[in-house]
């Protein structure tokens, strides 16, 4: 997180910054030593407990946003946290990489609350098999990939679909989008773990004209609604040239990620959600 970038770029939206976060302008100033008085690993905390200090008037329809992604961060931290606590279930070759992914989520979910702080919601009781649905995915690898998966496609479509309700907040905008982009290597990196394990994936979302979703599960549906969208802002991508020819309805497919709205994704959450 490019922090000094972030605060300049605050600074150019919102004169009053500086005195939001402190009244003698010393905050800022101090923020700029703070590499020879706090451990690097602590920024993006100091720095998240700043904004809610700054921004924590008015900010309901941005705290909702928040909240929501709170939510699929709980979940993803569960899921990854349940992973890694099976004696058996994800092999030695793996789990670095489960791991890593772990580590990030749970940041996910402590940065979030902390820019909340009582607003915060608490985390839902979560039911991994999806009331059933994936029955043995704490004890089947291959089943545990694959919901893997579609927790991270689903979060990089719904990250995606909030953006629009961001825009004036520049500060949690960039903060989202940060996330969004670690959430999208999240499901590149899962989906290469389970085209080694054999799946016909690629490391990004395709399709055809009548494949939208190229897990092949069908219960995942609605996680991958109309990623087989091949018209941006009117344009139908397939029309515009290519190296050889005309773009590819795969080219067209892969080449753009389609948003996941709010109340599609809660729906998505249902099965998950013990209580």
């Amino acid at each position: 997180m490019n922090l000094f970038g972030i605060i300049e770029e605050i600074k150019e939206v919102d004169a009053e910054f500086e005195d939001r976060i402190s009244p003698r302008r010393a905050a800022i100033k101090n923020i700029t030593s703070f590499g020879s008085k706090v451990a690097m690993a602590t920024l993006p905390f100091a720095f998240s407990a700043l904004l809610k200090k700054a921004y924590s008037q008015n900010t309901t329809p941005v705290n909702d946003v928040l909240n929501f992604a709170l939510t699929l961060e709980y979940l993803e931290a569960y899921f990854y946290n349940q992973g890694l606590a099976q004696a058996n279930l994800i092999p030695v070759a793996h789990k670095s990489y489960i791991t890593t992914i772990a580590g990030h989520e749970n940041a996910h979910v402590a940065f979030l609350k902390n820019i909340l702080g009582n607003a915060a919601i608490a985390s839902p009781k979560f039911d991994l098999t999806a009331k059933g649905i994936f029955g043995d995915v704490l004890t089947n690898y291959n089943t545990y990939l694959l919901v893997a998966e579609i927790f991270e496609d689903t979060g990089v479509r719904a990250y995606k679909g909030q953006m629009g309700n961001l825009l004036g907040n520049q500060v949690v905008l960039t903060a989202a989008l940060q996330i969004h982009s670690v959430e999208g290597r999240h499901a590149s990196a899962i989906r290469y773990l389970r085209a080694s394990r054999g799946a016909n994936i690629k490391p990004w979302i395709s399709g055809s004209s009548t494949v939208f979703n190229d897990t092949g599960v069908i219960v995942s549906n609605a996680s991958y609604a109309n990623e087989n969208n091949t018209v941006q802002n009117g344009i139908d991508i397939t029309t515009l040239n290519a190296v050889n020819g005309t773009t590819s309805i795969t080219a067209a497919i892969e080449a753009f990620d389609e948003p996941l709205d709010k109340a599609t994704v809660l729906n998505i959450l249902v099965p998950f959600i013990a209580s």
